[in-house]
């Protein structure tokens, strides 16, 4: 039933004007789900596809949907009634999608955290619909070993903006930030250094960064080289009181470096 389900959605979007693929991703396909988990949909089109006829399709499924989202770009959610489950589905347009794709794994341009995200999802996605094997061959693209270029760059950048810059490093933003006693710049701040600080443990470790979710997880069930009290430092970091956040974070950085050597 569920597949039946899933296969008629999907295949009502698949044949719309513009739509080049649809592709299935996310936890599900992934084998990281929950039972919190959603199903993720990627629809791939030439041109934006409009709000109402969406709407039109999910209606037919759902009866408590959010439609014409722009939160996290183009998308809509529903809970599809007969599978009791979520569907966050996502519009990406083809040529966007491509130099993403371009800038990161081929001329290896790192990001601040999460480089190599939209590199995981191509990867892992699972193809339901593919107009001349666009995606199919999007696919083949990133499917060569990992390049040692990109990896140096999102180790280098992302190592700079933890500590290694001579200012606004991260740590030092946490640290003026602790001196003024800005709780909400603290929280801003301690995140932004976790997102760097994944991106470069999964790119040392030649992995693909999975997105945010069930980060600690993945990483001790994938990555050969794990900083020293890896989770430990992790918990303390996100539980310690404010006097003690500059102290991990210096420990977590200098382990991270021990394992980029």
């Amino acid at each position: 039933m569920t597949d039946k389900i899933l296969n008629s959605i999907l295949g009502k979007f698949s044949k719309l004007p513009n739509v080049r693929s649809v592709a299935i991703g996310g936890s599900g396909v992934n084998s990281t789900s929950d039972r919190l988990s959603d199903i993720d949909v990627y629809v791939f089109t030439e041109k934006d596809i409009p709000v109402q006829q969406r709407e039109n399709i999910i209606k037919e499924y759902s009866s408590e949907y959010e439609t014409g989202g722009e939160y996290f770009g183009p998308g809509d959610e529903f809970f599809v009634d007969k599978l009791n489950q979520q569907i966050d589905m996502m519009y990406w347009n083809t040529g966007w999608f491509e130099s993403s794709v371009e800038n990161v794994w081929h001329k290896h341009y790192p990001s601040n955290g999460y480089t190599t995200a939209f590199i995981f999802t191509l990867k892992n996605a699972e193809i339901f619909s593919d107009t001349d094997n666009w995606l199919a061959d999007m696919k083949k693209t990133v499917s060569t070993e990992y390049p040692g270029e990109l990896k140096a760059n999102i180790i280098k950048r992302n190592m700079m903006l933890m500590k290694g810059k001579p200012f606004a490093s991260y740590y030092e933003q946490t640290e003026k930030a602790l001196e003024r006693g800005d709780i909400v710049s603290i929280n801003h701040r301690t995140a932004a250094f976790l997102a760097s600080y994944f991106d470069v443990l999964f790119a040392v470790n030649e992995q693909l960064h999975p997105g945010e979710k069930r980060l600690v997880r993945y990483a001790k069930n994938n990555c050969r080289l794990l900083p020293a009290d890896f989770e430990e430092n992790i918990n303390r970091l996100l539980s310690l009181r404010d006097s003690e956040i500059l102290t991990v974070m210096d420990k977590m950085y200098t382990a991270l470096q021990d394992i980029c050597a």
